[in-house]
């Protein structure tokens, strides 16, 4: 997957909205129309065309490939969820990643996932490198020490990208500040305009 600023423009004009999860903001700013010469034209949307667009959000915004999609579509199917969006956006939302980003201690989900990769963070006070990992209601983020002193970590504090969902919540234990999973996330917490009704189908 592409990662260059243009390429993340790029995206998000092709699907016609802004995805906080890529991280760069203004994309619809001065072109809100698809990339190429033909883009600024009106286009007809096949009911295929919509579906594919619903899917498309979800994966760029998270930052996954199309296989790590579709076996999360797959564990959400499992059992007996009668709502599967809702169970799918609701693992999405709980990977380390994710949460991490939402939590205000990166400016992407991309940088969050380096954060975890380089082992600047902790769940449960152990130190975590894998941003896949769906973690579990109650589960406690930290930061490590080093991680407290990263510019990219401070310059996300000073202007997070997104405002702080309610599903998670900062608590102070010990004098350290620690990121609480207090609820199972759902469709109502996916940060941009999502049909889940499209997406289902």
């Amino acid at each position: 997957m592409a990662t260059g600023k243009r390429a993340r423009f790029k995206i998000q004009r092709r699907v016609g909205t802004e995805l906080p999860g890529l991280g760069k903001p203004g994309a619809l700013e001065r072109r809100p129309y698809p990339p190429g010469e033909n883009g600024n034209k009106r286009r007809k949307y096949s009911d295929f065309a919509l579906r594919l667009e619903e899917k498309q959000k979800i994966r760029h915004h998270y930052c996954l490939r199309e296989k790590q999609l579709r076996r999360f579509i797959r564990d959400a199917k499992s059992g007996s969820a009668v709502n599967w969006v809702n169970k799918l956006v609701g693992l999405l939302e709980r990977r380390l990643d994710n949460v991490v980003f939402r939590l205000g201690y990166a400016p992407s989900i991309r940088a969050a996932r380096q954060l975890v990769s380089h082992g600047h963070i902790r769940v449960d006070g152990r130190k975590v490198n894998l941003g896949s990992v769906v973690l579990a209601q109650g589960a406690k983020i930290s930061l490590t020490d080093k991680a407290k002193q990263n510019q990219v970590v401070l310059n996300a504090q000073k202007a997070p990208r997104l405002e702080m969902p309610d599903f998670l919540r900062k608590d102070t234990e010990g004098g350290q500040e620690v990121g609480l999973i207090q609820a199972i996330p759902g469709t109502e917490h996916v940060p941009f305009q999502f049909d889940s009704g499209l997406f289902t189908e």
